[in-house]
């Protein structure tokens, strides 16, 4: 009889635990001044690594990225199985153009800025169920690119309003493994779309912050644990506005997360002095703040048990332009450092 490892409705339980070997960040100059910059391998101080567009730069950010997490895990690119990621590019160009070179099979992932925790869950799955020795889940995003596709070209100089958030610049890669020494992931919990109806894209963590609580509230359903379990809980980039949102509604369904909650959004930046408004957003939001600073934590057992959330708004610039509201997502991600 085939044996179940789902518990609950949207949990899968990983019972051999990959391993997350190794992880590499390259981010931007903004974010290596913010409060966890000394943690990133790469800075590019010139926001293009010698690229001539934004586009190009960001493929090379997560090229750049992919080679730090092979080096970091003891791993040549020939070793790795499988490479999950994406972007917020048309078409996913930033992630694919970038690896293209490593002869690595590939899958594209679109969870927009959920795709950090959909690219671990995925490569998790893929490991614990046997099919993989070695996976890599890498996702990028950029300011610049990311204005110019989804709001204004940064000539246009529009203001920004103060729920605006501001898409981090860099890119990070983590590369798991079915055995090793590293932080291991226990269960993953993949999310739904939540769509309330918001349809200004400068208020992002509004749109994405149901989705979050679903699957947390899931997680904890599915699971039988509650916020005390973990030393912390991290959603990708809702900001300020989106992260006391999933507080007032996980509130409401018995959840306190006021102790151990924060977004890394919030952590990212510093949104006193880095002028950021409701703080970080974009794919390498949560990338870089994972990546760099929680997964040393984790290697340092600073942190034992940490559930990595990321968030992301399925919209695109035709859905927009019609008027279509911003469909959100979130997929969560349970690690330990424990033996």
């Amino acid at each position: 009889m085939r044996q179940s490892l789902r518990m609950g409705e949207q949990t899968i339980v990983c019972p051999n635990r990959p391993v997350i070997l190794g992880t590499g960040t390259v981010a931007g100059k903004k974010e290596s001044e913010g409060p966890i910059g000394s943690f990133f391998d790469v800075i590019a101080e010139d926001n293009v690594l010698g690229k001539e567009t934004w586009e190009k730069a960001e493929s090379e950010f997560a090229r750049r990225a992919a080679e730090e997490a092979f080096a970091a895990s003891g791993l040549k690119p020939e070793q790795i199985n499988y490479l999950f990621g994406g972007d917020l590019l048309n078409q996913c160009t930033g992630t694919s153009y970038g690896i293209r070179d490593f002869n690595i099979p590939f899958m594209g992932l679109y969870g927009a800025c959920s795709t950090m925790a959909l690219g671990l869950s995925v490569a998790a799955v893929y490991i614990d169920g046997g099919y993989a020795d070695y996976c890599a889940a890498v996702t990028s995003s950029h300011f610049c690119s990311a204005e110019k596709q989804f709001r204004f070209p940064l000539e246009y100089g529009g203001q920004r309003p103060p729920s605006a958030q501001w898409t981090v610049t860099g890119s990070a890669c983590a590369v798991l493994g079915a055995s090793g020494d590293g932080p291991r992931i226990d269960c993953v919990t993949n999310g739904k779309i939540v769509d309330m109806g918001i349809v200004d894209a400068n208020n992002m963590g509004a749109a994405m912050a149901p989705a979050a609580a679903d699957t947390l509230i899931q997680h904890f359903a599915d699971t039988g644990r509650d916020p005390s379990y973990y030393d912390l809980i991290v959603s990708g980039d809702l900001g300020l506005v989106g992260k006391n949102t999933v507080i007032d509604l996980a509130k409401k369904s018995g959840y306190e997360l006021s102790t151990c909650y924060e977004d890394c959004g919030l952590i990212i930046f510093d949104r006193d002095s880095q002028d950021v408004h409701a703080g970080g957003s974009g794919c390498a939001c949560c990338g870089l703040t994972f990546c760099g600073y929680i997964y040393q934590k984790l290697k340092q057992k600073e942190l034992r048990r940490v559930l990595v959330m990321a968030t992301g708004a399925l919209q695109s610039t035709l859905a927009v332009q019609q008027g279509e509201s911003m469909p959100g997502i979130a997929h969560a991600v349970s690690i330990t450092s424990e033996d």
